[in-house]
């Protein structure tokens, strides 16, 4: 099954989801750094980031859940809801961090660092397990990409591959 929502042949959803773990990653960093040696431009480039990764994020998601919704039914789709759970989990930890520090810009005075750090570091574990899941289906349920014939002959056949078939736009 190949992606639904494309850019000159090219699938949009890939070409997007590194924006928000960049972002995410550097929300973690920013937070960490300023803890350490409580400087405000830190605490800024953390919520910054925060607030670009919760973007990018949602952006990401359209592409995305247009993609899944074209999923069959079956161990990929499975492994699809397994990939969203993950980045919904994700993306609600960041929000509650954006929510909650982007309130307090300056970050003079901040004391807490404990908690964005947490957040942050939940919100990069659910990304992984994300990006654990979306490789499985790209790697074993081949979703998201077009087999050349040749590869295809090689590919075992079974129900799901036939409804693949049958849901191919060409």
């Amino acid at each position: 099954m190949f992606s639904k929502v494309k850019i000159l042949g090219h699938p949009i959803h890939p070409m997007l989801v590194p924006f928000p773990i960049v972002f995410y990653s550097a929300t973690l960093v920013g937070f960490i750094v300023f803890a350490v040696n409580g400087d405000p431009f830190w605490y800024r480039a953390a919520v910054t980031a925060n607030i670009g990764g919760v973007v990018m994020a949602v952006i990401a998601s359209v592409p995305g859940m247009l993609d899944f919704i074209n999923i069959p039914r079956g161990k990929a789709k499975y492994t699809g809801w397994k990939h969203m759970a993950c980045n919904v989990a994700a993306l609600i930890m960041f929000i509650i961090n954006a929510v909650i520090y982007g309130m307090k810009w300056g970050g003079e005075g901040e004391t807490s660092t404990g908690v964005p750090i947490l957040l942050s570091s939940m919100g990069m574990l659910f990304t992984i397990l994300a990006g654990f899941f979306g490789w499985e289906m790209v790697q074993k349920h081949h979703v998201g990409i077009d087999l050349k014939p040749e590869q295809k002959a090689l590919e075992p056949q079974n129900e799901l591959d036939a409804e693949i078939e049958r849901r191919k736009v060409y």
